[in-house]
């Protein structure tokens, strides 16, 4: 047995042990490397699937508190219109005017019982032109969508009025028009052409007029579709849309694997489609994982146990860089809010800010979770007479001269812009604590201003009871606070608008 293990056959027992051990080592790396791929890509389709659905859903809330919103302000412009004692159409227009400044309801009408169409220039016969003004649809509240003309298409909120009557004649329905193309602004985002997005109806037609990939651009979805997903599948996704279910489709066109997550908007019929196309997060772990297999071939002569390792490194490194990407597009997500969220005039949180922060503290009245909590009401006096006689670059340095004095003075309370001239401060905790102190002194810097002609503000104030269901019932009492602060200012010779 001892003269069978010669020097020969020990080499050739190494040399083919080693071709052996390489053979396995080759084979381990290309297996591992090309199952490596297939979990990555698994994984990063969930991902992306995850990432479509968030944004998807977040964009439809957006439209779903623009509607909300627009609902509320409808409410307080009747309620405003009932305390006003119009006695013609004249006034009657004059205050819808003031609606249009006061809460920014740009297609703000009224209806009454002959179906006639009041706005603030010009009155028509409404009943045959807007079908969502019909009998059978205005005991409540409706949400539809219609074309002007034959193209622009607008989204129209109605509203019945039954205890509304003018000058002696009853009015049954206030409605407001959003056009798509200022929805589709306030959505819009860009992702160097990766990622798209628009809004659809039930039957699959786009209304946002939006494209949708360089595929479906803006066609109809399911007649682009039809040649690149199977019928079942088709009319699946055409069933969903039709009875306002969320889904998703994924399909190969032009070469390039694409998939689309569609939600369904609340109150409307309506879908919020979002497509990517090439994602980044694909096109990074493809490469890394390429990468991957190359190193794997060249480290044949390297240890399992040193492959071992440096797979996990490889894993380590991928799961930072999805992180890394994840976070880049979460701060994306936030910058676009951001930029929804700002009055581009003062730099300080919009109309569309304050009805999420509305929401919010609703949420928190209702559940009993929030005690110290004011709302402080601002209006600049004398903005349409700046605006009339020096014109509109002097009205917006008044309006920004406005802003700074309340932010220097509210340093502990979110401020907001909703309208023209009005501004809304949110006290809460150390805000809520000093606020009849800070009220005090911006009340006596703005009695000092009315002498040296400077920015004049009518502030009115109001606190959170246990009798009250939502912020709205604060903010009426301050802002009827701050009409009569307006009346005081007013025989201190604050300027006002004229009569």
């Amino acid at each position: 047995m001892k003269k069978l293990i010669t020097k020969k056959n020990f080499i050739l027992t190494a040399v083919v042990g080693s071709i052996i051990l390489t053979a396995m080592i080759i084979s381990n790396a290309i297996l591992s490397s090309r199952q490596t791929v297939s979990a990555t890509n698994e994984a990063v389709s969930e991902v992306s699937s995850f990432y479509l659905e968030a944004m998807a859903d977040r964009r439809s809330k957006t439209i779903t508190n623009l509607i909300n919103s627009n609902f509320d302000h409808m409410e307080k412009a009747v309620a405003y219109i009932n305390t006003e004692n119009i006695g013609s159409e004249d006034e009657l227009r004059a205050t819808l005017g003031n609606i249009k400044a006061l809460l920014s309801l740009d297609r703000f009408a009224l209806v009454d019982d002959d179906k006639i169409v009041h706005t603030q220039y010009t009155t028509y016969t409404g009943g045959s032109r807007h079908t969502f003004l019909s009998d059978e649809k205005m005991n409540e509240k409706n949400v539809s969508t219609v074309s002007i003309y034959g193209s622009s298409k607008q989204l129209c909120l109605a509203a019945p009025t039954p205890e509304l009557v003018i000058a002696g004649k009853k009015y049954e329905a206030s409605f407001v028009q959003i056009d798509i193309r200022e929805i589709v602004d306030l959505l819009a985002f860009e992702d160097e052409g990766r990622t798209y997005f628009g809004l659809y109806n039930k039957n699959g037609e786009n209304i946002s007029g939006t494209e949708l990939g360089p595929y479906i651009s803006r066609h109809n979805l399911f007649v682009a579709m039809k040649d690149v997903i199977d019928e079942n599948t088709l009319n699946e996704n055409r069933d969903n849309f039709s009875n306002a279910v969320e889904g998703s489709i994924t399909f190969t066109a032009n070469g390039a694997e694409e998939t689309l997550v569609y939600v369904p908007i609340e109150q409307t019929d309506w879908m919020m489609v979002v497509l990517i196309h090439e994602s980044v997060i694909h096109d990074r772990i493809r490469s890394i994982s390429e990468k991957n297999l190359l190193t794997s071939k060249r480290q044949v002569i390297i240890t399992v146990l040193f492959s071992g390792l440096f797979f996990l490194i490889l894993l380590f490194m991928l799961k930072t860089l999805l992180k890394k990407d994840l976070e880049a597009e979460k701060e994306n997500s936030n910058n676009f809010r951001n930029m929804a969220s700002t009055d581009s005039l003062t730099g300080v949180r919009n109309k569309h800010a304050y009805s999420e922060a509305e929401a919010h503290l609703n949420q928190k009245i209702r559940q009993n979770e929030i005690d110290k909590l004011a709302i402080v009401v601002c209006d600049i006096n004398g903005l349409k007479i700046v605006n009339d006689t020096l014109g509109h670059a002097a009205g917006d340095k008044l309006i920004k001269d406005a802003c700074s004095l309340i932010c220097e003075n509210f340093t502990h309370g979110a401020v907001y812009r909703i309208g023209g001239d009005e501004f809304v401060v949110i006290l809460q905790e150390k805000g809520f604590d000093t606020m009849s102190e800070v009220i005090n002194e911006i009340n006596r810097i703005i009695e000092d201003n009315i002498k040296k002609k400077e920015v004049v503000i009518a502030i009115g104030h109001s606190e959170l009871t246990k009798q009250d269901q939502m912020v709205h019932d604060i903010f009426e009492r301050a802002d009827q606070m701050m009409y009569h602060r307006k009346q005081e200012l007013k025989q201190m010779g604050a300027p006002t608008r004229p009569q």
